[in-house]
């Protein structure tokens, strides 16, 4: 049985391994609940700095120029908070204590009703960064929500009401994003250094390649949606027991 449509919720935190993570994974849901008053926040764990398939890439550049593409694309989605970026070096994340000291005290400032992040449990998956930033997720919602994990942060406990896990094997629950597929599209499209290496756009001028990616976009959209009879969208696994 599939689920559809959360409460609209007043905040919601969104928690990526690299810039354009969370775009792919919950853009129209986003979009959709901005658009409807929800405060969004981006969580950005990793600096992006491996994103690129040119040898001799300038990597602090590239790390600012992910930056600025996340920021712009938060904003198309309706995100007027800042984007928070960990930094951990892409690649390199672990679901280590610090890293969820982190992810717990943004929980805890944050506030919000609903978390969204990677499923740690999708099968065969071969990117750790992924993986792990799932981990920190489930693993932050814990200790963002008892008493006794990190009291030094001196910021009072949060229990999410919430987790939304994109890229799930075992979809549950669908938001419907009918409406909002070109918001999600031109989110993903402020992340233009991975034209190349994400998105198979080898030419930004060649117009069919970026109507090829658009295309790919929809038809997720469309898959996800027809799990509940919908036109359009977003698939997660539900966890509402935090």
């Amino acid at each position: 049985m599939t689920g559809v449509n959360l409460p609209t919720p007043a905040s919601a935190l969104a928690i990526g391994a690299h810039p354009d993570d969370i775009e792919f994974g919950c853009g129209g849901t986003l979009a959709k609940w901005a658009a409807a008053g929800t405060a969004i926040h981006h969580l950005v764990l990793t600096d992006g700095s491996k994103g690129s398939w040119d040898p001799d890439e300038d990597l602090a550049r590239l790390v600012a120029t992910r930056q600025d593409e996340q920021r712009a694309a938060a904003a198309a989605l309706g995100g007027r908070a800042p984007v928070v970026f960990l930094g951990w070096p892409d690649g390199e994340l672990e679901a280590g204590l610090r890293q969820r000291w982190q992810v717990a005290y943004w929980i805890r400032v944050v506030r919000p009703e609903v978390v969204l992040g990677h499923d740690p449990w999708k099968r065969y998956r071969i990117h750790p960064d992924h993986r792990h930033a799932g981990f920190l997720t489930t693993d932050g919602i814990v200790a963002a929500r008892d008493p006794h994990f990190f009291p030094e942060q001196q910021v009072a406990p949060h229990r999410p009401g919430r987790l939304l896990l994109w890229e799930a094997d075992e979809i549950d629950h669908v938001e419907d994003v009918s409406g909002f597929e070109e918001r999600k599209i031109e989110a993903l499209l402020a992340h233009r250094s991975q034209f190349r290496s994400t998105m198979r756009i080898e030419d930004p001028s060649a117009g069919e390649e970026l109507e090829g990616f658009r295309r790919r976009v929809i038809n997720r959209l469309t898959e996800h949606g027809a799990l509940a009879a919908l036109g359009a969208g977003e698939g997660f696994k539900l966890v509402d027991r935090l």
